[in-house]
């Protein structure tokens, strides 16, 4: 509306819940309207009108009926909402025509009944509101400005305001038309001398959300951001601004948060403009996305930022198009041209600026994901593009899905620092004849251990243990391998060597990304076999396995000094090695301490290990193998003496070291079972939704499996008994014991 009205509509509407403060919070229906018309030149007043509002549900809380006075009996005779906004649009219009006016602004007590009431019920309900219902004057916030002395505006009162400036109450009129008749004195009130006010503070509710890119380096209030929780899967952007209809979203302020696979979790960070509309959205936790409840707590901006800001100049541009449908392309073959996505999506779906409107999701070194992002200039283009669903390109079927520009965003984000997955496949391995192995390094390939990554070079076997957390029980006994370099120094890797599979798939999930110091280190599960070629000096990466320097034929050795072991120095428990690529180990040398054996691994005559060739390499030496109980070790560089300590218990292990529970698997889910349906089925276990570990397959799909910690080994086995082949949504659900 235009921001020099010359009339005012007065409105208030009541709803068959919670009134007042708390209109609105509690998704109720409105059930009564009423309205009065100010003109603001003659500083006249019309007729004031009242109607019933018949809700899709006549149940009236107590509150509503003291309040109200309304019955079920008077909204049965009550008409529908859309007819009653209907007759309010006609009977303003005619009445403003009347008085020779041209335009009009609604006038509330505050932004609830419009922007908690009026807009959810309407979107839910499918009604286009008339176009007086996107802009409207706060009388709070109109009379703060006169009288800033009646204190905050958002703590003023109808009868505080009218106590301020001595008017007594309108109070013997029907609920409704009592407080219209009140708001009507004060508007008059500040409209006359001394004030003669001016109504200028117009708040406009936005038609729709707008996409658009955010930076990292874009200052982002905490106090705007919330987290939403519980929203359907195939949500997008534009689903959660129609939940949070009424309340203005930042520009690009929708950000649906994805999984260790890329698929969107449930969750979404919401970014409004100002703390106000904040505030309101947190009022609606628990309101209903169709058949869902949606939860919202408080967030920051740093969390918004690291889910929606990017710093790609190819992705800023990318989304520079305002007013773009987006659409994610999944399953691309890896040899797909623009050509071809673009004869795929067919001419029925044009895309924005041809090539240019799409985007191929690339790792740093180039190589295609199968992942693109495509722009469409209206809905109907995308909804043609959003057939195609599954539709075969060369012989693979294509995925479409809406998307956000912040899922743009946080998808290059995640590919272009994260080239690896959690759980890698298992590689191909070819047989190598093996020249020396460790003895702590057993062959396997079971797939039972973790590998570390990114650790802060300052980490020491106590930090791993302390953000390994409760997981540090399922530790094997010296399964602690410290990676470090020729020099000696840590690599910024380390292996660990879990009691079983599913205790390293636990930790990979839970670790994966956890901050360490001031680094995230990420969590990869592995097999013992490629843990020893990693330790061995090799490689571990998405193109398989690398063998180490010592598995090939043609390496020189390098040079080593040898040295003795002097007597003093033996620690009281430890195994420390020179380097995994010389011969069998000489037996350890017995001592004449108490202390137990120091094996240590001397160079051998390399003349008849390697073929006489100058070829340098650079290679990783694992450290002394530790466990919790063993922690007080470090490795010396190879060619000097190694020194350590006498072992101790370490305050990870003093403060982890109860033990923290039983393991059950449970196979057979249905897929689309979650964690609330599992604790449903646990009903009466006392369990926690964070002892719950819903298992994902390599495409990111649920697998029909679940991993559930129990408080202890009687509760996991008593659980088995009772609740082992019950149905699950028609599904036999299998139970085991984990080991």
């Amino acid at each position: 509306m235009a921001s020099h009205s010359d009339t005012l509509v007065v409105f208030f509407g009541a709803t068959a819940g919670a009134n007042g403060g708390k209109l609105g919070s509690d998704e109720r229906e409105l059930i009564l309207l009423v309205w009065q018309i100010v003109d603001l030149h003659e500083k006249k007043v019309g007729k004031l009108q009242r109607r019933l509002v018949k809700p899709d549900s006549l149940d009236l809380t107590e509150q509503c009926k003291e309040e109200t006075g309304l019955t079920v009996d008077e909204l049965l005779k009550a008409e529908p909402l859309d007819s009653v906004l209907q007759q309010f649009q006609q009977s303003v219009s005619a009445e403003v025509k009347a008085l020779g006016r041209s335009s009009y602004t609604l006038c509330v007590d505050g932004p609830l009944i419009i922007r908690q009431v009026l807009h959810p019920e309407a979107s839910k309900k499918n009604l286009v509101l008339p176009e007086c219902f996107y802009s409207f004057v706060d009388l709070k916030k109109e009379f703060y400005k006169c009288c800033p002395n009646a204190g905050p505006a958002k703590d003023l009162t109808l009868p505080s305001m009218l106590d301020y400036v001595c008017i007594p109450p309108v109070t013997d009129q029907m609920a409704g038309a009592t407080e219209v008749e009140n708001m009507v004195q004060v508007t008059l009130h500040i409209l006359a001398e001394p004030y003669s006010h001016k109504f200028t503070g117009f708040e406009a509710v936005k038609y729709k959300f707008e996409s658009g890119a955010c930076s990292k380096t874009e200052a982002v209030d905490s106090e705007t951001v919330i987290r939403a929780r519980g929203l359907p899967w195939q949500s997008s952007d534009q689903d959660i601004a129609r939940f949070f209809k009424g309340l203005n979203i930042a520009k690009g302020g929708v950000a649906l948060c994805l999984n260790a696979q890329g698929r969107r979790n449930g969750e979404a960070l919401v970014r409004f403009i100002n703390s106000e509309h904040r505030d309101m959205a947190l009022e609606r936790h628990k309101h209903h996305m169709g058949s869902r409840y949606i939860e919202v707590y408080k967030a920051s901006g740093e969390e918004f930022l690291k889910i929606a800001g990017g710093t790609s100049n190819e992705v800023a541009q990318f989304l520079s198009k305002e007013n773009q449908v987006i659409i994610r392309m999944r399953g691309l073959p890896f040899t797909s041209t623009p050509q071809d996505a673009l004869g795929f999506l067919g001419p029925e779906s044009p895309v924005t600026d041809g090539t240019d409107g799409l985007l191929f999701v690339k790792y740093p070194d180039g190589r295609p994901t199968g992942d693109a992002f495509v722009l469409f200039a209206c809905e109907e283009y995308a909804q043609n593009a959003l057939k195609k669903h599954k539709q075969i390109l060369g012989k693979r079927y294509i995925e479409l899905f809406r998307s956000t520009a912040a899922e743009v965003q946080q998808v290059l984000n995640r590919y272009m620092s994260t080239p690896l997955i959690s759980t890698l496949p298992p590689p191909p391995m070819v047989p190598v004849p093996v020249l020396a192995t460790p003895p702590f390094l057993a062959t396997g390939t079971t797939r039972d251990c973790v590998r570390l990554r990114g650790l802060p070079y300052t980490a020491a076997i106590e930090d791993i243990l302390e953000f390994m957390g409760e997981h540090t029980i399922d530790i094997k006994p010296h399964g602690v391998h410290m990676v470090l370099n020729q020099q000696g120094r840590p690599s910024g890797d380390a292996f660990i060597q879990m009691k079983s599979a599913d205790r390293a798939f636990m930790v990979a999930q839970k670790c994966h990304k956890k901050m360490m110091k001031d680094r995230y280190v990420e969590v990869f599960q592995c097999s013992t076999e490629e843990m020893s070629y990693v330790l061995m000096g090799g490689t571990l990466n998405r193109s398989g396995l690398s063998p180490p320097p010592c598995k090939l034929p043609c390496l020189s050795p390098p040079t080593y000094a040898a040295f003795t072991s002097p007597a003093g120095l033996l620690p009281t428990e430890a195994a420390l090695y020179q380097t995994p690529l010389l011969a069998t180990p000489r037996t350890p040398q017995p001592t004449h301490t108490a202390a137990p054996t120091l094996a240590y691994y001397p160079p051998q005559p390399h003349a008849q290990l390697y073929m006489n060739m100058n070829m340098n390499y650079t290679a990783y030496y694992p450290s002394p193998p530790v466990s919790p109980s063993t922690v007080s070790y470090f490795a010396a560089p190879p060619g000097s003496v190694a020194a350590a300590v006498a072992a101790q218990p370490s305050p990870a292990m003093l403060q982890h070291g109860a033990q923290h529970g039983a393991l059950v698997r449970m196979q057979g889910l249905p897929y689309n079972a979650g964690v609330k349906d599992i604790l449903s089925f646990f009903q009466g276990y006392q369990l926690s939704a964070d002892a719950i570990l819903v298992l994902y397959n390599l495409s990111g799909q649920r697998s029909g499996e679940a991993l559930v910690t129990f408080p202890s080994e009687e509760a996991a086995r008593r659980a088995v008994a009772e609740r082992s082949n019950q149905n699950l949504y028609g599904h036999s659900v299998r139970l085991l014991c984990c080991k």
